[in-house]
């Protein structure tokens, strides 16, 4: 996966202690991005795509400012309180936590968050119509989706009866995610096997169990701690021939079974439209916050395959994208 990292030739910024990226270059306005990196890096991607699109060039009448924790969800206070210092005109927040820690540290500056599982169960906003606030954004509903992607999962694999759920108990969107998937189970007879992690060493320490001897099969709820570790999860999964969903459709191209989500590159693409509204005069309040253009079903075949798992025709011809 590639990670951002950020590009002196670039942007002309430097962000190592004591410089003051923004105001270090003559454009013409200034963003500052708070973003997990890893496997979210495709909505900043998405982001400066988008940008572009609407006539925004760094280096000619746009920089960024990144703040960049790959996957660290301890230090995002301190990136928060870093961006605001440098007074940008705009932020753009990815994922909860840092939208979170962002709120915190600013009632003023403009902020366009993305990829927020539900805003207003977390405190974010007032309402999907206003923020009345200095924030507006992109849900991407992940959490509210926890309980369709069980659906999907029940349909891909008929005979799971207990799915695994690792919930990061510092985050607010994966409890949210967890009470979606937990009401769907009883609707479908799942029985939810909850393993609570609160850093990196309890992470580690399920990933070292053996979960085909608990579950069969997993569903990855929205956290920044744990997607950090996607990739030993998704070998983990492959190795213990057990399905795997997950809320992030890059996940599928590396291996996860499948994914029913929005596309993070287009949570990017999106959340540039609200940047470029703000950065013309508008004020956040202003602008209801948007939901998915578009959710798709993803299925990696190659890895049903490995699996050991047959899927129906019926859902295979539901799925938008299948990889093979």
């Amino acid at each position: 996966m590639r990670t951002f990292t950020v590009s002196l030739s670039l942007i002309g910024l430097s962000l190592v202690a004591g410089a003051s990226p923004l105001r270090a270059q003559a454009t013409a306005h200034q963003i500052g991005v708070l973003t997990p990196g890893l496997t979210y890096s495709p909505v900043f991607e998405g982001l400066r795509e988008g940008l572009v699109k609407l006539g925004y060039v760094e280096g000619k009448n746009i920089g960024f400012a990144v703040e960049d924790s790959r996957g660290d969800v301890q230090n995002f206070p301190a990136r928060a309180a870093k961006l605001v210092q440098a007074k940008p005109d705009l932020i753009v927040t990815v994922a909860t936590a840092p939208s979170m820690a962002v709120k915190r540290a600013t009632q003023t500056i403009p902020v366009v968050f993305t990829v927020v599982g539900d805003p207003v169960q977390a405190g974010l906003v007032a309402s999907y119509a206003s923020s009345q606030n200095n924030f507006t954004g992109v849900s991407s509903n992940s959490a509210y989706l926890s309980g369709k992607r069980l659906e999907i999962l029940k349909d891909i694999a008929p005979r799971a009866k207990n799915v695994l759920a690792i919930v990061a108990v510092k985050e607010t969107n994966a409890h949210m995610a967890l009470q979606y998937m937990t009401d769907a189970a009883k609707r479908l007879q799942i029985q939810v096997v909850r393993q609570d992690v609160a850093n990196d060493e309890e992470v580690t320490s399920i990933l070292a169990e053996k979960w085909a001897s608990k579950v069969d099969a997993v569903l990855l709820l929205p956290s920044v701690l744990v997607t950090a570790r996607i990739e030993t999860i998704i070998v983990k999964a492959k190795k213990e021939r057990l399905p795997l969903i997950v809320y992030d459709d890059a996940s599928v191209e590396r291996g996860a079974l499948a994914s029913y989500s929005g596309n993070f590159r287009l949570f990017g693409d999106q959340a540039a439209k609200l940047a470029a509204k703000i950065l013309k005069g508008a004020k956040p309040a202003d602008l209801p916050i948007e939901t998915p253009e578009k959710l798709i079903l993803k299925i990696n075949l190659v890895t049903a395959k490995a699996i050991g798992l047959k899927i129906s025709p019926g859902v295979l011809e539901g799925a938008e994208t299948l990889v093979e």
